[in-house]
């Protein structure tokens, strides 16, 4: 008996030192990736998101209705085909079976219809105008969904590639209500697991995710909205990525061979907003006289060691859009000063912290002051800037836009009236029809060719002005792989491995 209770306990210490062994081993394994931002993500809901920040992570959460590849193409995800009829007025999607949210609860074809209503009809929604040409949803089966159209719509799919395609679970949305964007749930790769403000937003792999777990076990967002503290973060290791790298650094990281460098074009533009509302931005003299005085070409070299593109308008080179009709404009002080008539203009230019868009703000102000404009610089933390966009208490701003696939994303919301991007207050009857007209056509060359009609009123008008194209600049270790350059400027981190 003796000798079999010492073998028993051998026996069971041996299994013990076994399980531990395996428990370090997969504590070896395990892999947590750190990402730094340029901000921290204000709204992890996509019914209420404007910022490009907040899709970095959305699309973790998440799951789209469809997705894009790296050449832009509209490529299954939740919907594993589609067919257009009546038409162009109807899209009936097929729901992929067996997908379950992270709370376990179904994603089906109701999940997906409520998820779109929700974008449709939810307060404050940013998605409505989106999805403004829907007529109903309807449910045909568990796994099929029926959109129809009030009238033909082009740009639905690309649409539903962003945050109005995002499928939210509707038990979760329910309970949480308003609170919904603090305790997000999908069925993405990644499923949320806390945040603390402007310090960190932790995601953990959805093992049971339907296209397979994630390599990473957490995915970790920090937001570093001083570019020279987040080049230090990532040159020390406390994060594996980073997005975006400040112009004057690609040149140092791309020659340093423990990190590797990401540069590829983007679909967005930056540029200037003037409020529409209120004095002094409520005259388009005064408007177009401080347009008048960017220099396009100097921005591009002072600030971005050329890794920008001066800009003409919404769309960029290369993108469906983009017209050679539209040329980028040149400085013109002498045109300025006479616009302002001689009398002192003087506003307050709103603008987030960090050392670039601190240089951009100060070569804007002293190419104003070359035309005797008086430009306050005034720096706001990114969400609070949103908020003050929105609710459009300012007088000028400086944002921009990630881009859209399709081109009615880059110019409808921002410019009709009442659109959900309208930080401007901008409103003209005759560039409301214009883009209505444009987004019922399906022909790309008539579409452009309406877009140039509006854009010359919108050019004229000057509630925005354009100054630069963007590229994607994003740095990262050198034993980062799987990382996909998208166009979009989304980073998916699904397939991502850290070696």
């Amino acid at each position: 008996m003796k000798a079999k209770k010492i073998s028993t306990t051998f026996s069971t210490a041996k299994k013990a030192v076994s399980m531990l062994s395996f428990a370090l081993l997969s504590g070896a394994l395990a892999q947590t990736l750190t990402v730094g931002l340029d901000a921290d993500p204000p709204r992890l809901d996509p019914a209420l998101s404007t910022a490009l920040v907040d899709r970095q992570v959305l699309n973790q959460i998440f799951d789209k209705l469809v997705d894009l590849d790296q050449n832009l193409k509209i490529i299954p995800a939740i919907a594993t085909s589609w067919k257009v009829s009546n038409g162009g007025l109807t899209y009936t999607f097929k729901i992929r079976s067996g997908v379950k949210f992270t709370d376990g609860t179904p994603l089906d074809a109701e999940a997906v219809r409520y998820s779109l209503d929700r974008n449709m009809t939810l307060e404050g929604s940013a998605r409505k105008n989106e999805l403004g040409s829907i007529k109903d949803l309807k449910v045909v089966d568990p796994q099929t969904l029926q959109i129809n159209l009030k009238e033909p719509y082009g740009p639905l799919l690309a649409v539903l590639t962003d945050r109005a395609g995002m499928i939210v679970s509707p038990a979760a949305a329910k309970k949480e209500g308003q609170d919904f964007q603090n305790n997000p749930v999908g069925s993405g790769a990644f499923k949320f697991t806390s945040r603390r403000r402007q310090d960190n937003i932790t995601l953990d792999a959805n093992a049971g995710y339907w296209g397979g777990a994630p390599k990473i076990d957490k995915l970790v967002y920090r937001p570093f909205p001083d570019g020279d503290v987040r080049y230090a973060n990532l040159l020390s290791g406390a994060v594996q990525a980073i997005t975006p790298i400040d112009p004057k650094d690609i040149s140092k990281l791309s020659a340093d061979s423990k990190f590797t460098v990401m540069n590829y074009p983007g679909l967005g533009f930056q540029g200037v907003w003037f409020n529409t509302t209120r004095a002094p931005f409520n005259s388009k003299t005064l408007r177009q006289a401080v347009a008048a005085t960017i220099d396009r070409d100097a921005v591009a070299k002072v600030v971005f060691y050329d890794t920008v593109t001066p800009a003409s308008g919404p769309f960029p080179p290369g993108t469906p859009a983009a017209s050679k009709a539209i040329k980028v404009p040149k400085p013109d002080l002498a045109a300025a000063k006479k616009k302002l008539g001689g009398k002192p203009l003087t506003f307050t230019l709103l603008t987030v912290p960090g050392s670039v868009t601190t240089q951009l703000a100060q070569l804007y102000q002293a190419m104003f002051a070359q035309a005797g404009i008086t430009a306050k610089i005034e720096q706001v933390e990114f969400g609070t800037l949103l908020d003050r966009a929105d609710k459009q208490d300012f007088d000028a701003l400086m944002l921009g836009w990630s881009g859209r696939p399709d081109p009615d994303g880059n110019i409808y919301d921002f410019f009709v009236t009442g659109g959900s991007n309208n930080q401007g207050g901008y409103s003209n009857k005759t560039v409301d029809s214009l883009l209505a007209k444009a987004r019922a056509q399906t022909a790309m060359p008539a579409r452009v060719a309406t877009y140039n009609v509006a854009l010359g009123t919108i050019l004229n008008d000057t509630p925005y002005t354009w100054v630069y194209y963007q590229t994607n600049l994003v740095g990262t270790v050198k034993g980062l792989s799987g990382l996909k350059p998208i166009p979009d400027g989304i980073l998916r981190f699904k397939d991502v491995e850290l070696k």
